[in-house]
Formats: structure tokens, sequence, C-alpha cells
């Protein structure tokens, strides 16, 4: 897996100084490409959280799979519902919670220290991914929350030298994690901190998003699921591939009928922005509620969640 992972991160990095150049001459902004993209490979990578649903019924004692679907609809249901209700707070946390998500998942090896250090280490490495928009595409970036509703990035807080200190933290924080693996892990952390920083210098926001979040996070955690279904690769692919494609078309044609929906009310770029990131929302709170209760790290990663919803109550 360390060979894969470092060619991945060289083939990516490559792909991000490559692509650059082409997108300047496009006169347009592919949405609909980001689109399909994301309901393609990006939604894709969490199409197995069926399989692993079934492993946490197992450790409740319940039998009937239809408790853990219930209970997965619910959750993103609830967040749908606060986000229309609530849209800077539930904003706010699923940025916080997409931070963590992206540094640790990542991290392609394993890491551990005190609680909350490696927490925070986590958090501030994949921050980038929020920060980097934010600072090289400011408008562009903040165009997009406004459409979401979300404004708390307009505050004079979130100035070029906040942004610049966390992209600095973001990068240091890579560096610690890894100052004790090999060369190539540590080359790991690097590309994927710079191609994240090509991208958005580069790119629209949400389409060097989309890159991203569809072939580094996306392909890195379903080369992972492939090789547990099985040790080849090829033979894992097709089981991949197999158990994915159900949830993978059941989610992009909720998506799809939602954009239709929202279109007699919004601009169809609006409409699918709305979709993108609200609908990711209500699918990343349940996919790392399920990962933190199944990982070896669970309580700490559980007990993460409790500390954020106590500092949004006392805001």
């Amino acid at each position: 897996m360390e060979n894969i992972n470092f060619k991945h991160s060289i083939i990516f990095f490559n792909f991000c100084i490559l692509i650059s150049p082409f997108y300047l001459m496009l006169n347009f902004e592919p949405v609909i490409l980001c689109l399909s993209l994301i309901l393609i490979l990006g939604i894709s990578h969490g199409a197995l959280d069926n399989i692993k649903g079934k492993k946490l019924l197992k450790l409740f004692g319940y039998k009937q799979n239809v408790s853990f679907y219930l209970g997965y609809v619910l959750i993103s249901s609830l967040i749908i519902i606060f986000w229309l209700i609530f849209p800077n707070t539930i904003l706010l946390l699923f940025l916080i919670v997409a931070a963590y998500h992206f540094g640790k998942e990542d991290t392609v090896f394993s890491f551990r220290k005190k609680f909350f250090i490696s927490e925070c280490l986590f958090f501030l490495k994949g921050s980038t991914v929020i920060m980097a928009p934010l600072l090289l595409k400011r408008e562009e970036t903040n165009e997009i929350f406004r459409i979401l509703n979300f404004n708390v990035f307009e505050a004079e807080f979130f100035s070029n030298e906040f942004l610049i200190g966390m992209l600095c933290l973001g990068f240091l924080s890579s560096m610690y994690i890894s100052k004790k693996e090999n060369t190539n892990l540590k080359s790991v952390m690097i590309m994927d901190f710079f191609s994240l920083i090509i991208l958005n210098l580069f790119l629209s926001p949400i389409l060097a998003f989309t890159l991203y979040f569809c072939f580094l996070h996306s392909i890195r955690h379903s080369i992972s699921l492939i090789f547990e279904l099985d040790r080849s690769f090829k033979p894992g692919l097709k089981k991949f591939i197999t158990k994915a494609i159900p949830l993978t078309f059941v989610t992009a044609a909720i998506f799809i009928f939602a954009i239709y929906f929202l279109n007699s009310f919004y601009l169809l770029d609006e409409a699918i922005y709305k979709v993108i990131f609200i609908g990711l929302a209500s699918l990343t709170f349940p996919h790392r509620l399920l990962e933190c209760v199944l990982d070896n790290d669970g309580k700490r990663t559980c007990h993460l969640f409790s500390i954020i919803n106590r500092m949004l109550c006392w805001c």
C-alpha cells in the first residue's frame, strides 16, 4: 500500500501541474462536469458503508440490516433539515468535521498521539482544503458560500494573514505527522499539500475541490477498500465496483432529482452548488460517524464530536 500511495500522489501531483494551463484556456465554469465526477467517483468511495453497517449492527446485537439504513437516512435527513434552519452553524460544523476527515483519511499511515494533539494535527492538515481556496480565490469562494447562505468567512477575522498562518500550520502539521516515517511517506504528505495549492492557484474553487475530492481523497479511500475486499487488485476492484454500484446509483438519482426540484427556484448552477455541498454534508456526517465507531481509535474520535457539539452549544 505504501508504494501504491506514493505512486498515486506522484500521478496526482503531475496531473495538477498539467491540467492548470488547460483550464486557463476555458471560458466557462464546468459545474456540470464537477457534479458528474462527484456522483461517479466521489460518492462511490462511501458506497460500501452498508457493508460496514453490518459490522456495526453486530456490535450492538442487531440482526436486521434495515436498522442501519433507517439510521443512516435519518442522520442525513436531519443534517439537511438543520442546514435549512441553521445554515451558518451546520456548514461551520461540516467544514470542521470535513477538515478533520480529510486530514485523517489522507494520512496513509498510522499516527497516534495523546488525545486532542493528533486530532488538532489532523484538523490543521485537512484545513488546507478549505483555507487554500479562501486565500487564493477568495471572492469566488465566498460567492459559493453566499449561495449556501453562509457568510462566516466574510468576517474581518479571516484576514489574509490568518489564512496564510493556517496554511503554514497545515504544512507543518503534515511534516510533524510524518517526521518518523520514511522518505516516500514524507513525499506523499508534501506532494498532497502542494497539489492543493496548485489546484486552487489556477483553477476555480469548485473544480479544484472536485479534482481533489474525486482523484485524491476518494480514489485513495477506494483503493484501501479494494484491498480490504481482496488481496489482489483486479479481483478486489471487480468486487468493489459490484458492491458500490447500487448505493452510488441511488444517491446519484436523489442528487439529480434534488437539482431538478431546486432548479424551479434557483439558477441551475446555484441548484447544483446547493445539492453538491448540502448533499455531501448529509453523507459526511453518518459516514464519519460510522468510521468513528468502527475505527480502532473510535473512542477518541467520538469524544472529538462531543467536544465540537459542546462548543456549538456554548455559541
